[in-house]
């Protein structure tokens, strides 16, 4: 019986040869184009051209304005709703959160597409608003990413903390300051991971709307469509670093989260 079984080695073998194809050699062609030059040589002009070229920096520090702001909104609108159906008295919450799940059922393209229709119909020429849309279209296509963190980490919340905290003469805002706020960080934090990342390098909003490479994703798109894979690696590695540094960050902070509720 046992011999005629899988081990587990031999199961992840599959999965091994997946990433080393798609992962790991991609990933070694991005690092290999960003540290050489045209001549093949090892090379940091790459990099240096990119932080003393106006565009690309002011492209990065664009990118990162939408997704801190993206984020932001994200949260504003989803900390609440989230709150009032994990602890409200409902007997369907279920139903509730499917309402915001629904859209992304739907795909992408179609969503922003009939978006950019209801936006047209209102503002006329979409370029007169271009951040603001763009802001809108993040929104509303990463609002159900912060949502679902934030639900599942505020239905784990313990009701008899925040009655505790009622009993000991605490008023509904210095419960939700000290209590609710506090214990939901951890979901918190998977909702501004899944937020701020994504939208920092999506594309597909500027493109479909105002067909624009003035965000991170397009202008590494740019790049590599003119076949310059130096600067399209480069942007690549950059990114890949800020992302890298996030996720870290994020990690670490859950995991003192943790540790200080084992500790408790």
């Amino acid at each position: 019986m046992k011999n005629s079984m899988f081990s587990k080695k031999q199961l992840a073998i599959p999965y091994a040869i997946f990433l080393v194809l798609f992962v790991v050699l991609p990933l070694l062609v991005v690092v290999y184009y960003g540290f050489t030059n045209g001549d093949g040589e090892p090379s940091f002009d790459n990099f240096i051209r990119f932080f003393k070229n106006g565009k690309t920096m002011g492209t990065l520090v664009y990118s990162i304005a939408i997704a801190l702001i993206t984020t932001i909104v994200c949260l504003l609108l989803a900390y609440p709703v989230a709150l009032i159906i994990a602890k409200g008295c409902y007997s369907k919450r279920s139903k509730f959160l499917m309402i915001f799940v629904l859209p992304m059922w739907i795909n992408f393209t179609l969503r922003i597409t009939a978006l950019k229709e209801i936006l047209t119909l209102i503002e006329g020429n979409l370029a007169n608003y271009q951040f603001f849309n763009t802001i809108l279209c993040m929104v509303y296509d990463f609002l159900p990413f912060m949502m679902m963190p934030l639900y599942n980490a505020l239905t784990k919340l313990d009701n008899g903390l925040i009655e505790a905290a009622s009993d000991l003469g605490a008023n509904k805002v210095q419960v939700f300051f000290k209590v609710i706020l506090p214990l939901s960080v951890p979901g918190i934090v998977s909702g501004v991971t899944m937020v701020f990342l994504p939208s920092m390098t999506n594309y597909v909003v500027l493109d479909m709307i105002y067909n624009s490479t003035y965000i991170m994703g397009s202008l590494i798109g740019s790049y590599f469509s003119a076949y310059d894979w130096h600067n399209g690696s480069v942007i690549s590695i950059i990114l890949l670093l800020i992302i890298l540094g996030i996720t870290v960050l994020s990690n670490r902070y859950t995991d003192q989260e943790n540790d200080a509720r084992v500790a408790r």
